[in-house]
């Protein structure tokens, strides 16, 4: 799309989204009722007793949309100002798939202390906490933090939204060329906070021979310079300790997945893998390889983050749902099981997968259910 259009309709739209009452103000009587002095029964009972606030206030239907702009799509850190259409947009999406009243909440600041301290003071607000466009490291200790200390769901979009829908079409595109999700060897190509859910998901799905690899290089246990994270995922990935760059990863990989960048993957990667390959390149706006091109070195199976080709791996078709089923049902942490549930689920809506249907489509209107279903 033209970038000049594009901007020229934000400036014209202004906000995307808007508060808007649930009930009426038409006579004094309202205004009795819902504020003074009526709401001062309320505020009394919810002050002895702030477990009702999720039956008498917003906090039954909202949730917090949360990034400090350090990571926003691929564009880098553009600060709070440059996420902030990108979390309006996310508002936007929470109401239209989900009836949720989302909240665009941007931070001005990168510490992770700072951010931990902010989000568990506005919390009260919130029956849910959507964390947002925050890099790694960060966005590990300020999950894990979070979701330890609020009784509310934590969930950061990037990491879990993205690998619940990334299994999602790889047990169906397993079906596709006809092998076993358990016994593939899957490459993963990005060790940031995409890359590092998708692994742990697949671990938890059952996959064993899982390859990461980071600017460097294959991660593996032994590797110097390893951050703290990076030690885990060296633990438990690469159980053959391949050493050295894509080339030597990729060779016989039954898998490719892309959370890196524009053009990363060559054809002569693509050819080199085991037969009937799967490609998920899911790098934004430009993909690691284009389908196209995937498709004439071999691989059967393509995806990527785009909506102008098939099998999207849009982490939209699960966020709305998981927090719908969380908010619906009082969940006050979302685990790895709730995950697969959600994977599974979502893979379940494709009844026959096809190498160019693998995933549902961002508009099903069955997608939201059946990952709220999901949710336990």
């Amino acid at each position: 799309m033209d970038a000049k259009k594009i901007l020229a309709t934000y400036k014209k739209q202004g906000a995307r989204i808007e508060t808007k009452g649930r009930v009426k103000l038409k006579g004094k009587s309202d205004f009795s009722l819902w504020y003074t002095p009526g709401v001062g029964a309320a505020a009394t009972h919810l002050g002895k007793h702030p477990e009702d606030a999720r039956k008498m206030s917003i906090k039954k239907n909202s949730v917090a949309v949360v990034s400090d702009g350090s990571a926003v799509l691929g564009l880098g850190n553009i600060g709070p100002y440059g996420a902030l259409p990108v979390m309006e947009g996310k508002a936007l999406i929470f109401k239209e798939m989900a009836s949720i009243d989302a909240w665009p909440v941007v931070l001005d600041t990168q510490d992770p202390d700072e951010i931990v301290r902010t989000v568990k003071a506005i919390a009260p607000s919130f029956g849910g906490i959507n964390l947002e466009d925050i890099a790694a490291p960060n966005c590990f200790d300020i999950e894990k933090r979070l979701s330890e200390e609020l009784d509310i769901p934590v969930m950061h979009d990037d990491q879990h939204g993205t690998a619940i829908v990334v299994l999602a079409g790889l047990i169906n595109a397993a079906k596709v060329v006809k092998k076993d999700i358990k016994k593939m060897n899957v490459v993963i190509n990005g060790a940031g906070a995409a890359g590092t859910a998708v692994a742990k998901l697949l671990l938890a799905a059952g996959i064993t021979d899982i390859i990461l690899l980071d600017r460097i290089g294959t991660i593996y246990v032994g590797r110097a310079e390893l951050n703290a994270e990076k030690i885990i995922l060296a633990a438990l990935t690469n159980p053959r300790k391949v050493q050295g760059g894509l080339v030597e990863a990729i060779k016989g990989a039954d898998m490719f997945i892309g959370v890196s960048g524009k053009g990363l993957l060559k054809a002569e990667h693509v050819a080199s893998m085991a037969p009937r390959g799967i490609v998920f390149a899911l790098a934004n706006p430009d993909p690691e390889i284009l389908p196209e091109e995937a498709k004439r070195a071999g691989a059967a199976v393509i995806a990527t983050g785009r909506s102008d080709y098939p099998n999207q791996i849009n982490n939209a078709l699960v966020f709305p749902g998981i927090f719908r089923g969380a908010l619906d049902k009082g969940v006050k942490k979302i685990t790895e099981e709730t995950k697969l549930r959600a994977a599974r689920a979502l893979a379940a809506l494709v009844s026959k997968p096809t190498a160019a249907k693998i995933i549902p489509d961002l508009l099903d209107p069955r997608v939201v259910k059946a990952v709220a279903r999901a949710v336990r």
